[in-house]
């Protein structure tokens, strides 16, 4: 059976790791602490920890390059390890869902984000598992930019209802190993 490949996506840097648009590093982050998995080495511009669950070995990246660019990483982890887009699994935020609302689906287009825009464009299909973390628009659009918003912080109520949506996504990801996405989406959409 081959790997899974869990991709969470964000930007690197200290500046921006506390940031909406890095809820898919948190989520990676969260998985490999649960299984005292680190994140100890460098491959297809992405950092990376692996460990085996559920008879599955499961390879989890986040990476390097900025997200808008997050496609060049992801095309080298496909090919790197040998897998179809079905073994491709991408965490990342989603200002269309409420803060804290998780959606899974095996496929769909970029809705607009720029690094799942690039991941597409870079395989050249819309067919791998994506995990959407809402992370909620501003609320006064007018006076604040999308791309404000995502590069901004959660502010301390809002940091509650994340840490529960990072352990619910850990759930999640950890049901979709074991059982597959339609079982994942049944149990946590």
């Amino acid at each position: 059976m081959e790997p899974i490949v869990i991709v969470g996506l964000g930007n690197p840097g200290k500046e921006y790791e506390r940031t909406r648009h890095n809820i898919g590093f948190r989520c990676v982050d969260r998985l490999a602490s649960s299984h005292g998995a680190r994140f100890s080495r460098t491959a297809c511009r992405s950092r990376i920890a692996e460990f085996t669950t559920a008879g599955r070995r499961v390879v989890l990246a986040k990476p390097r390059t900025f997200m808008n660019l997050s496609g060049q990483a992801v095309q080298g982890l496909v090919h790197s390890f040998g897998i179809s887009p079905e073994s491709l699994v991408v965490v990342y935020d989603d200002v269309d869902l409420p803060l804290g609302r998780l959606r899974i689906r095996p496929s769909g287009r970029a809705g607009g984000h720029n690094g799942m825009r690039s991941i597409i464009s870079a395989l050249n299909t819309e067919t791998f598992v994506r995990l959407r973390v809402g992370v909620g628009r501003p609320e006064r659009e007018a006076e604040e930019s999308l791309v404000d918003h995502v590069l901004g912080g959660f502010s301390a109520g809002e940091e509650e209802v994340v840490r529960a949506a990072v352990e619910r996504a850990c759930d999640a990801l950890e049901r979709l190993i074991a059982d597959g996405v339609d079982v994942a989406m049944n149990e946590f959409n």
